[in-house]
C-alpha cells in the first residue's frame, strides 16, 4: 500500500529538489505525483513499501530538523543585519505601501462590518 510521506503544498523548488536528491542518495525508490492544473491537489511524495516508508520518514524528519536550523540562522543572520523586519521596520522602509495595505485592510474591514452595525 502507498505511503505519502510529504505533500508538496508552500515547498519551495529547493526544498523539493534537495529531497529529491537525498532520496536518490540513500537509493529510497519513491514516487512524485504533480500538482493538479488547478491546484486542488499539490503533488507530494509516495512510496510503497512499509519498511522503505519508515526509513524515508525518518531520512524525512532528519533533513527537516537541519533545514529548519538552516533557515533559522538565516532569518536571524537577516534580522542582525536589517535586512528583514517586522511591521515597523517595514514602515520605515517602504511607508507608502505599508499605508496603502493597511488602509485596504482598513476600508475592507469597514465594508464586513457595516452592514451589521447600526450608527
Amino acid at each position: 500500500m502507498p505511503h505519502h510521506l510529504m505533500n508538496l503544498r508552500h515547498v519551495p523548488d529547493d526544498e523539493a529538489d534537495e529531497i529529491r536528491a537525498l532520496f536518490e542518495e540513500h537509493q529510497v525508490p519513491f514516487y512524485e505525483t504533480p500538482p493538479s492544473r488547478w491546484g486542488i491537489s499539490m503533488g507530494g511524495f509516495w512510496v510503497h513499501d512499509d519498511a522503505e516508508a519508515r526509513r524515508a520518514r525518518a531520512l524525512l524528519d532528519t533533513y527537516q530538523q537541519e533545514r529548519l536550523q538552516i533557515q533559522r540562522e538565516a532569518y536571524e543572520q537577516d534580522l542582525a543585519e536589517g535586512r528583514t523586519g517586522g511591521f515597523w521596520h517595514r514602515l520605515r522602509h517602504k511607508p507608502v505601501t505599508t499605508f496603502a495595505a493597511c488602509l485596504a485592510i482598513l476600508v475592507i474591514l469597514l465594508l464586513t462590518v457595516a452592514p451589521f452595525v447600526s450608527l
